[in-house]
């Protein structure tokens, strides 16, 4: 109970014995001219980890140009830099310039263990995101037999779930910026698997979906509270790591099939059950105690989701970000989390209080150092205001690619979860208009869904190297990407064979992962520096409310025909492909704006 309470109270300032070096002694590299966000050329320490300091010469580097260290024209130059970075932004206030130091002492710094381990630490949100929808996906079957749901009402159950979702990435994105980012980290994991594992207990259907709605809640915090996380204690030459991030997703997928394919098949009613579900139409042919599969496995799902917890909250030390503390006016902890950093990467910093009043003015003088949880809330909600917005549009050019990006966004919102959330479905056939198809049993639903997540993985990996060849780019891999995705749905639904069917799945899950790794890289790439935050943030809200829209549209459809969504989802994507060849755009080789 003590450690939960200290994780909502103050940082602890402790001393950091030979962390702290003078600024005048340091020798620190120049800013790179023309980049207004990766403004530091190189690491600031030696192999080591270690600052640079005057007189080194073993450590010199003839290529970089140095900055001059002599008394107090090194911390001129540290004002010059700051303020020569601070004509591209719209704001200036007090907090503003001493984010920017912060900037500069992180970079210094280095990349470092501290980094590393939060690395890993935030990929199990990013991991736990797709482990509890790949889950989701699975037991679907299992709930329509066992709780006597249609297989098109069932799809239901995962509107609830994005609805869960859409409210835990707003509420956990805000209260991050009240709270802390240190309680929203903890509590999203810890939310998402104490009512993840109960979702194992639900005793009808409407009492399951509403558990996953409130697990929902936990696991939407996950993206947007690690990824904040994480860029605030990221060197800016180390910023690749963050694109790097979504590498955990379909890990999380393979997690969740290997595990399904271990325990639903020989612990589950058998798929002939459906047959007279589907004759007597009132009462479930299936009882709970001799369907337990799915229950033990969504139990897996939580314990491995309070095991990340546990590795957080008790085996990793979190600081809060720097910047948190430095916007709720406790500029004396933010300073000690710098050191504490530095101490853990076994490096050194220059930051002081008394560098950072020099450059930003002192807390008790200063009017505006930091916005207040009301200023929080209101720039929060300034987000989608015109005036934010109309940036986006200030010339044709910029204009075509905003409204390009969100109908793309949107577009593989409704088409990812039409055919994904509802794959072991669609691979199970079950109310397939052939009678001449029986069946595929439970154990090959299950394994063909795990071949098709082991064959998506690399897909990746390969998209942070496609995106930077001469003749392809970003556009042309995410164009190339998105078709293939597209056109295999529709070869999906050409044949029953369960080993047609499973090639099909595979390559669009490694294309899929290509598409969404590309994506992630290149949208922020466009938006120019001011506007980026509004534009991302829009383009996620499209797709989460297409995402919500689709369990209706196959619940709608799937009545229809049982290839209907499958179709439906080919369809997006071909358009999301359309509108991805004429961006205007192209970002490889080229430095944000």
């Amino acid at each position: 109970m003590l450690r939960i309470i200290k994780s909502f109270g103050r940082h602890q300032e402790d001393s950091h014995e030979g962390v702290l070096v003078p600024l005048e002694q340091v020798q620190r590299y120049a800013s790179v001219p023309g980049d207004d966000e990766n403004d530091i050329a190189d690491p600031r320490h030696t192999g080591a980890g270690q600052l640079k300091v005057a007189g080194d010469d073993d450590n010199d580097n003839d290529n970089a140009p140095l900055l001059v260290t002599d008394g107090g024209e090194s911390l001129a130059r540290l004002r010059a830099e700051i303020e020569a970075d601070m004509t591209t932004s719209d704001s200036q206030t007090t907090y503003d310039l001493k984010s920017k130091v912060f900037n500069k002492a992180i970079q210094d710094i280095g990349m470092g263990r501290y980094q590393w381990e939060l690395f890993a630490l935030c990929g199990m949100g990013w991991f736990a995101d797709n482990l509890w929808m790949g889950g989701l996906s699975l037991v679907l079957p299992r709930m329509s037999i066992e709780f006597g749901i249609d297989e098109n009402k069932v799809r239901y159950t995962t509107m609830f779930t994005f609805i869960g979702l859409s409210i835990g990435s707003s509420f956990w994105g805000i209260a991050s910026d009240i709270i802390g980012r240190r309680p929203a980290f903890n509590a999203t994991l810890l939310l998402c698997g104490a009512f993840g594992f109960a979702t194992g207990f639900g005793p009808s259907w409407i009492a399951t979906s509403m558990l996953f709605l409130c697990m929902g809640l936990g696991v939407g915090g996950n993206l947007p509270v690690d990824g904040a996380l994480f860029l605030e204690f990221l060197p800016f030459d180390s910023g690749h790591l963050l694109t790097l991030l979504s590498v955990w997703w379909p890990v999380g997928q393979l997690a969740a099939s290997l595990l399904a394919w271990a325990i639903i098949p020989t612990r589950s009613c058998d798929l002939q059950l459906q047959a007279c579900f589907l004759v007597n139409g009132i009462q479930p042919c299936c009882s709970t105690s001799d369907n337990m599969g799915w229950r033990y496995f969504i139990f897996s799902l939580g314990i491995l989701t309070l095991f990340m917890f546990v590795c957080r909250y008790f085996l990793f030390t979190l600081y809060e970000s720097p910047k948190f503390l430095l916007s709720h006016n406790r500029q004396a902890e933010a300073v000690s989390v710098i050191h504490a950093i530095a101490y853990h990467n076994k490096s050194q910093t220059w930051l002081t209080e008394d560098i950072l009043n020099a450059i930003g003015g002192h807390p008790e003088s200063a009017s505006n150092s930091g916005p207040s949880a009301k200023e929080i809330g209101m720039r929060k909600m300034q987000a989608f205001s015109l005036r934010l917005v109309r940036p986006l549009f200030k010339d044709s050019k910029l204009a075509l690619s905003t409204s390009l990006i969100w109908f793309i966004w949107a577009a593989i919102g409704m088409g990812y979860p039409l055919f994904n959330a509802f794959l072991p479905q669609y691979l199970q056939h079950i109310g397939d208009t052939d009678p001449d198809d029986a069946p595929v049993s439970t154990n090959t639903v299950y394994a063909d869904f795990a071949i098709t997540s082991i064959v998506g993985l690399p897909g990746a990996l390969l998209a942070g190297y496609a995106v930077d060849l001469r003749y392809l780019g970003r556009r042309g891999t995410l164009a190339i990407s998105t078709l293939i995705s597209g056109l295999t749905m529709f070869l999906f639904t050409y044949s029953t064979n369960p080993g047609y069917q499973t090639f099909c799945s595979s390559l669009a899950a490694f294309f899929q992962n290509i598409m969404y790794g590309v994506l992630y890289a290149y949208t922020p790439e466009v938006f120019p520096s001011p506007n980026r935050g509004t534009g991302t943030g829009i383009a996620s809200l499209l797709n989460r409310i297409a995402g919500m829209c689709a369990p209706v549209v196959a619940a709608t459809v799937g009545a229809i025909h049982p290839a209907a969504p499958i179709i439906g989802a080919g369809v997006v994507y071909v358009a999301a492909f359309a509108a991805m060849c004429i961006l205007p755009i192209e970002t490889r080789g080229k430095q944000s704006l």
